[in-house]
């Protein structure tokens, strides 16, 4: 008879910790209640009650004994007026549905409104509302969301077991009433694994059970999906309930699910009992009268094993937190899923496990996969320490003096002062982040290993810091960005070292202060004027990748030309013009006006612009002779010149060279003291 039990099937993890933690709790002898179904099966809360442990509804009913939390949580209000009344609680909620309350509250805190998407009587719905500190509204369907009133802004959040198609469904009529929606999917992964597998199984068979309590939402929200796929589906709470002639076990092929409260034994029962049980009785016949001479054999079969012993074994089931494997002993193999590398593992598969018990007390073998990964982790993690390579890690969780992470499966401690270069004052923004390490201790004894992050960082900065300095040539032309600037200069950026661009090479004019010229995160193009390796010092300059002004100041301004410029500063001989940045010229006291001054202030001042022009110009000497004068007064031809006496010339003449002498001697020494 073709039977297959869905991979996603049976008691999720936050059901299975509940139920053993509170079978735990009941050895202690003391009187133990759980607030509440702990969870929504009854042949669970059968076995409860026979244990001692009896669900209560009342705060009033917990009054001086031990209150188990139920895995559907409960509201801070609720937990407040228990907690003054018991002895003691044992909080069992669901780690899904605990972060479900954490975003609730996170997102409310100001009083923003919550959309809560489930079941309004469920009890983690109902619990889940008393976190919000605003308004909360709870919606089952897409018409329900349609008629929410109109919001500014929302936050969608669901019942952890809610089916992730009908979410989104619901997603889509919440964002036509809320402008600003801010959604976090709170589906438990369990739920969605349940749900995908139901919904492709229950599509390749003919019949389909689903088995779990008729109270349990999510055991219905199972049995819907598969209902809408196969007609034949069937929703029972124990194998009693499947009634005769329900599928033909001989020809049919038959899907079993369950839901998240449903224990595995449950499910076990209800695959027996499909089990053809003529054909069953005419085995157990046969096997009797065998029995000596079978069991004879079997034990001459059966493999001998040890603790720590490596066997290669045949997966024969598979649910959602446990593997079982037929390894050829008298007892089969459990692997717990933490415990288990191949996730995608399936039925029929081969797999290589570690013996860790050959008996738990219940008569399964313990093994395990992760073990033998761990070994080969750990000695190829000795190999690459002693190697002096990195590592790839992920890290886990903050602890005193630093940071857990895991390399490969294997743990390692990383002190805080090791984090970064600089120090760091959270360390939690490390958690769940992707961190390259290397290894600086490790006890292949105690399995302890230390790890650094900022030996990375320092050997990575190194090497590039190496690489960039090997790239850079004295005389070549390179890229930069600005890093900052000082009084002095900029310092740039080159690729791992920094060079400086001093004040006065960044232009060919006066520069009073760098951030005239650049600007901090600016690219520019600079040439290297010089290096220093061992002192780590780079001279770069932008001025030496421009033309000189003096270069080409003969093409811009040749004798004759007409320009305007800027009296920049006067003397008492003359003003200089700045005709642009890094060439000044003399405009001679005699040439600043047509009449004859007594300082040069009569006819400019510092800041004014003036128009003038070039009577010489010597780019050797960095000179140019300028005249305001020669554009003042117009030209006089020689026919408009008077004529004098001889005598009267030659004096003249002798008064004019030795005024001009003087003059151009005052001026030359003007202009040297300048430079």
């Amino acid at each position: 008879m073709p039977i297959e039990i869905a991979r996603h099937a049976g008691f999720c993890m936050g059901v299975r910790r509940a139920v053993s933690e509170a079978q735990k709790a009941a050895e202690s002898g003391k009187t133990i209640v759980t607030f509440g179904e702990l969870v929504h099966n009854p042949q669970v809360i059968e076995k409860m009650e026979a244990i001692g442990i009896v669900a209560v509804h009342d705060v009033d009913e917990t009054k001086g004994k031990t209150v188990i939390v139920r895995s559907h949580g409960i509201s801070p209000k609720t937990a407040e007026a228990i907690a003054r009344n018991a002895e003691s609680v044992i909080d069992l909620t669901c780690p899904f549905v605990a972060r479900l309350h954490q975003v609730v509250v996170g997102y409310s805190e100001d009083g923003s409104p919550v959309v809560l998407v489930g079941q309004a009587d469920h009890p983690e719905v109902v619990g889940t509302i008393g976190f919000a500190k605003g308004d909360v509204y709870t919606v089952y369907t897409p018409e329900e969301a349609l008629a929410l009133p109109r919001m500014e802004r929302a936050l969608a959040v669901s019942q952890t077991t809610f089916p992730h198609e009908r979410w989104e469904e619901i997603l889509t009529a919440l964002r036509t009433r809320v402008n600003d929606l801010s959604v976090q999917d709170t589906i438990c992964t369990a739920t969605v694994l349940r749900q995908n597998e139901a919904r492709r199984l229950s599509g390749q068979v003919d019949a389909m059970l689903v088995v779990g309590g008729n109270a349990s939402a999510n055991t219905r929200k199972l049995y819907e999906t598969c209902k809408s796929i196969c007609s034949r589906t069937l929703m029972v709470e124990r194998a009693a309930d499947i009634p005769p002639g329900f599928a033909n076990i001989h020809s049919e092929f038959i899907g079993i699910t369950a839901g998240a409260s449903t224990p595995d034994w449950l499910l076990k029962e209800v695959v027996t009992s499909m089990t053809d049980k003529e054909q069953l009785n005419q085995q157990l016949s046969t096997e009797e009268a065998e029995k000596n001479s079978f069991m004879a054999d079997v034990e001459a079969t059966l493999v001998k094993i040890r603790p720590g012993q490596t066997v290669t074994g045949t997966v024969v089931l598979v649910t959602e937190d446990e593997v079982c494997v037929n390894i050829g002993y008298k007892s089969d193999g459990l692997i717990k899923r933490e415990d288990l590398v191949t996730q995608d593992v399936g039925m029929g598969d081969e797999i290589e496990v570690e013996v860790v018990k050959v008996n738990d007390g219940d008569g399964n073998v313990l093994l395990s996969q992760r073990n033998i990964l761990n070994r080969k982790a750990f000695a190829e993690l000795v190999e690459k320490y002693e190697n002096g390579e990195y590592v790839e890690a992920t890290g886990e969780k903050v602890v005193k003096g630093g940071l857990t992470c895991s390399i490969n499966g294997i743990r390692a401690f990383v002190p805080a002062s090791q984090l970064a270069n600089r120090y760091v004052e959270n360390i939690n923004e490390f958690v769940g982040q992707p961190l390259k390490l290397k290894i600086i201790e490790l006890d292949e004894q105690k399995k302890r290993v230390v790890a650094s992050r900022r030996a990375v960082i320092r050997e990575e900065s190194a090497a590039k810091k190496a690489e960039a300095w090997d790239k850079l040539v004295a005389g070549e032309v390179v890229k930069g960005t600005v890093r900052r600037l000082t009084d002095f200069g900029a310092f740039v950026d080159l690729g791992g070292v920094d060079g400086l661009i001093h004040v006065t090479d960044l232009s060919w004019s006066h520069v009073k202060h760098p951030s005239e010229v650049v600007a901090p995160d600016q690219e520019v193009e600079v040439k290297i004027k010089s290096i220093d390796r061992e002192r780590e010092r780079i001279q770069l300059s932008i001025k030496e990748l421009q033309p000189k002004p003096w270069d080409v100041a003969p093409e811009k301004y040749p004798a004759d030309a007409v320009v305007t410029g800027k009296v920049v500063r006067i003397t008492t001989f003359g003003a200089f013009v700045e005709l642009e940045p890094g060439i000044d010229g003399l405009v001679h006291i005699s040439q600043c006006a047509t009449t004859r001054i007594n300082k040069v202030e009569d006819a400019v001042n510092v800041g004014d612009e003036v128009q003038v022009k070039v009577l010489s110009i010597d780019p050797a000497a960095k000179r140019i002779s300028l005249s305001i004068r020669a554009l003042l007064e117009p030209e006089v031809t020689e026919e408009e010149i008077a004529p004098i006496e001889d005598d009267d010339a030659e004096v003249v003449a002798v008064d004019i060279e030795a005024m001009g002498a003087a003059l151009e001697a005052e001026a030359a020494a003007a202009e040297e003291s300048a430079e």
